[in-house]
């Protein structure tokens, strides 16, 4: 990218009312941002020159100050099994990021990244391997779906934030996404259709509680006592189990959303009937659901399970009172989750001397 792009504005990151304010500022009526914010929203135009009800003089000052920063398809998978389909995005800097796009009996929901890489480290998952990077833009969020839809040519109607990276550790490009996902003049998503899945950094679950979006927190669980989950899941030496359910709890409390829990069945690890018992023990009384999850091969990691396993835990659960299913699995011809492409592709580049941007 030359210099010139970088000093631009990414104007799919602004809110209509930055965007106005900017409008506004070069002594244009207040109307025109809302149009440009339809046209790129909306319309799905990332083209200046085709925003046809503004003036050329508008278009032309629209292409000096603003960018937009968008992403190409680097690689694409299609299951034959269920019409699951999971793209390889590289970013305008050469980085890479992960998308999945999945087919359910009531319409599309795509699973988005929300950084290059994650700083968790948890010992099971394919997306710290490659390393964390830096977080995504707000803009490089929505561009994963407004894409997966132009080349689905489909309409989401469900958003899950359990790609690449850690959402709550990139807290305010996160909510900004969420804004501009949700926003009645642009894509006008229901923030009850999305989904945000954390490991559970604590103060940020309290934040998001207080914001009170009425999207559903998904709580990457994976084990019931600290010792254990600490052990696979770093971030719980920093909150501990305690502290996450109490953080939990308020969430509930004061947004009348029921938690998921996220819940890797890990063979040899947390499948005993003592670790029912625990889980048991620990969520009842919880507004909650358990989402059991059998867990996929990573080549670098010898964590394994089967779904037939992960149906045994559940059954165990039942047995103590706790809801809980089994994920559907996706894509499991094309390893559609997520962090395998992208650590793949960084190795190829590595080895060819780096990516270009």
């Amino acid at each position: 990218m030359s210099g010139d792009t970088l000093e631009k504005i990414d104007i799919l990151s602004l809110t209509l009312d930055e965007l106005e304010q900017i409008i506004v500022g070069m002594d244009e009526k207040k109307f025109r941002a809302k149009q440009i914010f339809q046209w790129l929203h909306v319309k799905r135009v990332f083209d200046f020159e085709k925003m046809t009800d503004i003036s050329a003089q508008l278009r032309l000052h629209l292409n000096k100050i603003f960018c937009v920063n968008g992403l190409f398809v680097q690689k694409k998978l299609e299951s034959s099994i269920d019409n699951t389909v999971k793209y390889l995005y590289r970013l305008s800097d050469g980085n890479f990021v992960e998308t999945v796009l999945m087919e359910y009996s009531y319409g599309y929901s795509i699973c988005v990244s929300t950084q290059v890489g994650c700083k968790m480290g948890c010992r099971f998952c394919a997306s710290a391997i490659a390393g964390y990077v830096r977080d995504l833009a707000p803009s490089e969020i929505l561009m994963q779906i407004y894409e997966a839809e132009k080349d689905a040519g489909v309409r989401v109607s469900g958003v899950v934030l359990m790609g690449i990276g850690e959402p709550l550790d990139n807290f305010d490009n996160v909510i900004k996404f969420l804004s501009l996902l949700s926003h009645k003049d642009g894509n006008n998503l229901s923030l009850r259709h999305v989904s945000l899945s954390t490991c559970g950094i604590v103060p940020k679950i309290y934040e998001l509680a207080d914001m009170k979006l009425q999207l559903t927190l998904s709580v990457s669980l994976h084990c019931a006592d600290n010792k254990g989950r600490s052990e696979i899941m770093p971030v719980n030496r920093v909150y501990d189990i305690d502290e996450l359910i109490k953080a939990c709890r308020y969430y509930i409390e004061h947004t009348g959303r029921r938690i998921t829990f996220e819940y890797a069945v890990i063979d040899d690890v947390n499948s005993s009937a003592k670790d029912a018992d625990r889980l048991a023990a620990l969520l009842r009384g919880i507004n909650c659901h358990v989402n059991l999850i059998p867990v996929n091969k990573v080549k670098e990691r010898s964590y394994h399970t089967s779904r037939s396993a992960a149906a045994a835990f559940a059954d165990q659960l039942a047995k103590r009172g706790i809801n809980a299913t089994v994920r559907r699995t996706l894509g499991s011809d094309i390893e559609a989750a997520c962090g395998q492409l992208r650590r793949d592709a960084d190795s190829h580049n590595k080895i060819k001397g780096g990516a270009e941007a």
